[in-house]
């Protein structure tokens, strides 16, 4: 066994399907290593951003390990903006990093690729990252190898491991499987006695469920912990598409103003609000009425769970929630959750000729939706992603703390990759621009996504807040027309009417990517962005507001 092949079995046993990735000459052998054993397919795009952001979709997708394999240099410093984003929403991503072979970097000359030194890759990716290693030595990398897969999965972000090309094929032990180390008992059971005595205690207990639930695989046991508590369930907004296949009542989703006023109170009046594994950033709380006292609630997250002035370190979200499975009985009290209501999927949507507005994309999904059975949505950063908050609850992926434009088309690439489940992307035009071109490589990956593009010749979510600058404008581009050079079909759709039939004919058609190029009027928002960039700008912004 070679050192490849080593790294490629303990990926393996981690739970990585598939390897996204872009050769360069300082990973060639890396790559025909990967090819040759046929351990885990290698799936290749056009440009090391699509390659990270499928890899980190897929990730969030299946669970475990994504995997993004790029060359020194050129190849890793394009990835930089992925794996930031990753480390700020929690994946467990893997970069394997070529790098010049030992006699290379004694050399005494300048290698291509080579920035300010040769470890000028290697310092970078200690701030992107929480484990790294260099594996230059066969007889150390088993236990390297061990370990930075291994602080991927437990601190559910980002490591980075760098391969010089006189190592691919080097002969190598096996890597040690994971070791769990169990938390302090003691500990644990005082956190989860004192967590449900909290709760118990509340007038208004609220259970908020975030990205951490499903990072660490845990949806089925959040939602039979929700049984059991019996106390309203919401997701945070980046949190969105949690339990959308467990059989739990969801109040919806919290967006604060932006959001459904019922839901808002629900979370803004409770008095035991128990956040569990929600990221406390300003996409998920700073649009609150009634801004929300974070030193009062019970935040579960990033190993540490906070109670008021009580702060219980290195307990994994995992056990705590086992522990308090444990102390609660099923149906211990009595059930107050309401049931979920988005309201676009009440609205009618009109089939005329009537011109397309973002409420009309998410009407028309609801109804394909109810009709065929639910799709996973993988969604980029603007007003497609506010849209799909008004799309019946199903699986989401989207950048909506890190709020990184070009996630949406990759990302779908990496679901269906990971799950085998046609996915529907949700893109606006900008965000197209930049890594729409990935369909290319849609049917080399056995990929046939349906791609919305929310075509309005704008960056609509940065004009809502400088409506009269003329750097938000953008050229109306012929996304349809497109299409069929990159493998796929395109439908432009300019009315309601339009939407339905090519929507409906999208799904019918197998094969080959769908790709709606949606005309929408500049100026014209989604309701629920609307209500985003006012709140926003109440909250944040109180000049801009007044002068409304």
């Amino acid at each position: 066994m070679n050192l490849t092949e080593s790294l490629l079995l303990a990926l393996k046993a981690r739970g990585a399907t598939e390897i996204f990735g872009i050769p360069g000459d300082f990973a060639l052998p890396l790559f025909r290593e990967i090819e040759r054993s046929a351990l885990l397919p290698l799936v290749t795009l056009s440009h090391e951003p699509g390659v990270g952001f499928a890899a980190d979709a897929a990730a969030r997708a299946r669970g475990g390990l994504g995997v993004a394999a790029v060359t020194y240099g050129a190849g890793a410093f394009n990835l930089v903006n992925t794996v930031a984003g990753a480390y700020a929403e929690r994946v467990p991503l893997v970069v394997l990093s070529g790098a010049p072979a030992a006699h290379e970097a004694s050399s005494g000359l300048l290698l291509h690729h080579q920035v300010k030194t040769l470890d000028s890759q290697w310092r970078l990716y200690e701030e992107l990252t929480v484990d790294r290693a260099r594996l230059d030595d066969a007889a150390k990398a088993p236990e390297q190898i061990a370990r930075v897969l291994d602080a991927a999965l437990t601190r559910s972000r980002p490591v980075y491991l760098e391969i010089p090309r006189d190592m691919p094929g080097k002969p190598c032990g096996a890597v040690p499987a994971t070791q769990h180390v169990p938390p302090d008992e003691q500990r644990l059971a005082a956190c989860a006695d004192e967590l449900l005595a909290r709760l118990t205690s509340a007038s208004r207990p609220v259970l908020m469920v975030g990205v951490e639930v499903r990072r660490y695989g845990l949806e089925s046991r959040i939602a039979e912990l929700a049984r059991r508590l019996a106390i309203p369930v919401v997701t945070s907004f980046m949190g969105r598409g949690l339990l959308a296949r467990a059989d739990v009542q969801l109040a919806g989703t919290y967006i604060g103003l932006a959001g459904d006023p019922a839901v808002s109170d629900l979370v803004e009046q409770s008095d035991g609000l128990l956040l569990m594994g929600v990221i406390v950033s300003d996409t998920n709380f700073a649009v609150s009425s009634k801004r929300i006292d974070m030193r009062s609630t019970i935040q579960v997250y990033d190993g540490n769970v906070h109670m008021g002035h009580h702060v219980y370190h290195e307990l994994p979200i995992a056990a705590l929630i086992d522990a308090l499975l444990a102390r609660v009985a099923p149906l211990e009290r009595a059930s107050t959750t309401r049931p979920t209501h988005h309201p676009a999927a009440s609205q009618a949507l009109s089939a005329d000729a009537s011109a397309v507005q973002p409420h009309d994309i998410s009407a028309s999904v609801n109804a394909l939706f109810r009709e065929h059975g639910p799709m996973p949505l993988a969604s980029d950063i603007g007003d497609c992603l506010f849209t799909a908050m008004d799309i019946e609850h199903t699986t989401l992926v989207a950048p909506g703390y890190y709020a990184t434009m070009g996630y949406g088309v990759p990302a779908g690439i990496g679901v269906q990759v990971a799950t085998g489940l046609r996915p529907i992307v949700m893109v606006g035009d900008g965000a197209f621009q930049m890594t729409g071109w990935e369909l290319g490589s849609a049917a080399h990956c056995g990929c046939d996504p349906i791609v919305l593009v929310l075509n309005n010749a704008s960056w609509e979510m940065l004009r809502a807040f400088e409506p009269n600058a003329k750097f938000n404008d953008l050229a109306r581009w012929d996304f349809a027309s497109m299409a069929a050079g990159m493998g796929g079909d395109g439908h432009v759709v300019n009315t309601t009417g339009e939407l339905v039939a090519a929507l409906a004919k999208a799904h019918a058609t197998r094969g080959r990517f769908q790709l709606l190029d949606i005309r929408i009027e500049p100026g014209v928002l989604s309701p629920t962005l609307s209500r985003f960039v006012n709140a926003v700008k109440r909250v944040s912004m109180p000049e801009q507001a007044g002068a409304r």
